[in-house]
C-alpha cells in the first residue's frame, strides 16, 4: 500500500479515476495458493486457540501460547504487503475479502485473541498507509522477520497522552491510555497524542524498549479477560521523530477511521459462529436434536450466522481503505456501508446470544463448557463507540438523497 495523500483524502467529483470502490472481489493475483493456505493454516490456530480460551479466561493472562501459534503459522505476516515480504492481506481490494475471513476465523477460536489480532492488522494497516518508506521497511520486518505484535491504542480518560516537543526532533509523552489491549506483550503499539496546537498525532512506541506504568486493576470487565486491557501511563517516555506516524488529523481520516469497523465485525461474528458450534455440540451431546423448538433456534441461528457473512462479503467490495481518491459522496457511501455493517452483525450477535440461551438453559451456561465464556466476552466485545450515532448517520444519508434504495450502494 503506498503511503497516501496527506491533504484531506478527498477529490473533487470531476477527478479521473475515482471508481475504486466496489470493484467486485472474485479473484486477484494474490488469491492464490500461498493465501489458500495460510487461511487453512488460520483455521487450524483457531482449534487451537479455542483449546486454550478457558486457561487464559481464568488466570486470566494474556493468551501467550494462542500467539506462539499464530507467529509458528505466520499470521503475523500477513497484514503486510507482499513487496514488504508479507502475504498481501493488507485491506487493499484484492485481498479484503480473504483479510476479513482470516478475522473471522481469528474470532471464531478465541474473542480476546481476536481482539488482539484485529488491533495488530490496524496498527499493520495504518502504518502501511500513513508510513514513510524507510519506516515501512523497518516495521514490516518488526512484523514479518522479528514478529513483533502490534497494536492500536487510543483510548483516554481525562489524563490522556500529551506529546511536547524537545530540542533535535525529539518529544515527550506525559500521559495515559486506557483499553490498551494486548498490555505488556503488545511491542509495537501506535499511540495517539494532543500535540500542543491541539492536533492528533500518531506514535509507534517501542513499548519493549521503554518504560512505561502498567495499572491491570482497571481491568476488571464482564468478559474479554485475556485481551488485558490494561491502563498504560506513558509519562517521561521520549522518542524521536522517526517514531511519528503521518501528520497530525491522518488517524481520523474518511473512510479509513469508520470503515475499519468491518474488521471487529469480523472478529465478532467469528464468535457468534463458535457459539451456534457450541450450541450445537450441547444439543446434540443430550440427544436433542429431534425436538422441533430446538430445531427452529438452531435454524434462525444458521440464518443469522449466514447473513452476517453476507454482510462482510458486500463490506469488501464496498468500503476501500485508499486515501486520497475518493469523492465525497462516495466516502459517505462506504462509511455508511460499514456503519450498517457493523449494526447488522451487532444485531446477528445478539440473537444467537439470545437464541443459545434459551436452547440450552441454565445447565448449558456453566462451567466447564464454553458457551458461557463466548457470552461473556461477546457481550463486552459488542459494546463498540458510538452505535446511536452510526445509525444515525446511515438514516441521515437515507433521507438526504434522492436515489432509489435500490441504487444507493451501487458504485
Amino acid at each position: 500500500m503506498a503511503t497516501a495523500a496527506r491533504s484531506s483524502g478527498v477529490r473533487s467529483e470531476d477527478d479521473s479515476g475515482l471508481k475504486h470502490m466496489t470493484q467486485p472481489v472474485v479473484s486477484s493475483g494474490v488469491e492464490n495458493d500461498a493465501v489458500a493456505r495460510l487461511l487453512a493454516r488460520a483455521e487450524a490456530v483457531a482449534g487451537q486457540c479455542a483449546e486454550l480460551a478457558a486457561e487464559t479466561d481464568a488466570t486470566p493472562a494474556f493468551p501467550t501460547r494462542a500467539f506462539e501459534r499464530i507467529a509458528e503459522a505466520d499470521l503475523l505476516a500477513a497484514p503486510v504487503s507482499q513487496d514488504l515480504g508479507g502475504a498481501g492481506l493488507d485491506g487493499s481490494a484484492a485481498t479484503r475479502s480473504e483479510l476479513l475471513t482470516l478475522l473471522k476465523t481469528v474470532g471464531r477460536g478465541d474473542l480476546s485473541v481476536g481482539r488482539l489480532y484485529e488491533g495488530h492488522v490496524n496498527a499493520l494497516q495504518l502504518i502501511q498507509t500513513f508510513g514513510r518508506p524507510e519506516q515501512l521497511a523497518v516495521w514490516a520486518a518488526d512484523a514479518c522477520a522479528r514478529q513483533l505484535l502490534f497494536g492500536v491504542w487510543n483510548t483516554e480518560a481525562g489524563d490522556g497522552v500529551k506529546l511536547f516537543p524537545l530540542e533535535g526532533g525529539r518529544f515527550r509523552l506525559v500521559g495515559a491510555k486506557t483499553f490498551a489491549s494486548g498490555a505488556g506483550n503488545v511491542q509495537r503499539p501506535i499511540v495517539t497524542g494532543t500535540l500542543p496546537d491541539g492536533g492528533w498525532q500518531m506514535v509507534v512506541v517501542p513499548a519493549d524498549e521503554v518504560n512505561v506504568a502498567i495499572d491491570p486493576s482497571w481491568w476488571r470487565p464482564l468478559g474479554m479477560q485475556a485481551s488485558t486491557s490494561y491502563k498504560i501511563d506513558f509519562s517521561g517516555v521520549e522518542l524521536g521523530a522517526e517514531y511519528l506516524l503521518g501528520e497530525p488529523g491522518d488517524y481520523f481520516l474518511q473512510p479509513w477511521f469508520f470503515g475499519g469497523a468491518i474488521r471487529f465485525a469480523a472478529v465478532q461474528l467469528g464468535g457468534a459462529e463458535a457459539l451456534l458450534n457450541e450450541t450445537r455440540r450441547f444439543l446434540q451431546s443430550l440427544d436433542r436434536t429431534g425436538d422441533l423448538y430446538q430445531q427452529a433456534r438452531i435454524a434462525e441461528g444458521a440464518i443469522a450466522i449466514e447473513s452476517g457473512n453476507l454482510w462482510l462479503r458486500g463490506a469488501a467490495q464496498a468500503v476501500d481503505f485508499g486515501l486520497g481518491r475518493h469523492t465525497r459522496s462516495d466516502i459517505d457511501r462506504m462509511v455508511n456501508y460499514a456503519n450498517m455493517t457493523r449494526l447488522a452483525i451487532e444485531t446477528i450477535c445478539l440473537d444467537v446470544i439470545r437464541l443459545t440461551e434459551r436452547a440450552v438453559g441454565a445447565r448449558g451456561l456453566l462451567q466447564p463448557l464454553p458457551i458461557e465464556r463466548i457470552i461473556r466476552d461477546l457481550t463486552l466485545y459488542l459494546r463498540q463507540p458510538a452505535p446511536d450515532a452510526a445509525l444515525a448517520s446511515v438514516g441521515r444519508m437515507m433521507l438526504e438523497r434522492a436515489t432509489p434504495v435500490h441504487e444507493v450502494w451501487r458504485d
